[in-house]
């Protein structure tokens, strides 16, 4: 079976940009936080070989009803609109916490190049409930090939979490960890 290769992967020298695409990811997430509904989990969705930013996404689980809204499903989900396509072959997401596994399966099925995330799904479970399978492993399982990364910036990424108004918050989730 032939694997699609991913197209454009930047190389070792393009860490500062991935560093820079990420901060910028944390700071949109960080907005979040002086709303009544503050979420650590953002998304951003490039361009691989252009850079361009397609779109940027939150969590909307609670504010959406739907707990498939995932920041990370929820960016697949408007740039496959937004480009008209299935595929996002071609593209790069970035995420301030490691893919799920319902959102790294969604990467692998859009066809991502590369998936780069920040904080640890174990970061995550310090605060909130969490299925604790690893992106790198569900990507090796699968036969699509999408290239995973991180954790990148993880202090800075796990400062979502741990900001007072994020631990307020999850005080109220029923997904917090007991």
């Amino acid at each position: 079976m032939a694997t699609r290769k991913p197209t454009a992967i930047p190389p070792a020298a393009s860490r500062a940009i991935d560093k820079a695409r990420m901060t910028s990811l944390v700071e949109f997430t960080a907005r979040t936080l002086a709303t009544s509904r503050p979420v650590p989990f953002g998304a951003l969705i490039v361009h691989t070989a252009s850079g361009k930013t397609l779109l940027r996404a939150t969590n909307a689980v609670a504010r959406e009803n739907d707990p498939s809204a995932h920041a990370e499903l929820r960016a697949v989900r408007l740039a496959c609109k937004k480009i008209k396509s299935y595929s996002l072959a071609g593209y790069t997401l970035y995420t301030t916490c490691e893919p799920c596994p319902m959102c790294m399966a969604n990467a692998l099925w859009a066809g991502l190049d590369r998936v780069v995330y920040g904080a640890t799904i174990a970061d995550a479970n310090r605060h909130c409930r969490q299925v604790r399978v690893p992106a790198r492993e569900l990507a090796r399982r699968s036969d699509m090939n999408t290239l995973v990364e991180g954790p990148l910036l993880r202090p800075l990424c796990n400062t979502l979490f741990t900001h007072p108004n994020m631990q307020r918050a999850f005080a109220t989730w029923s997904s917090r960890k007991k």
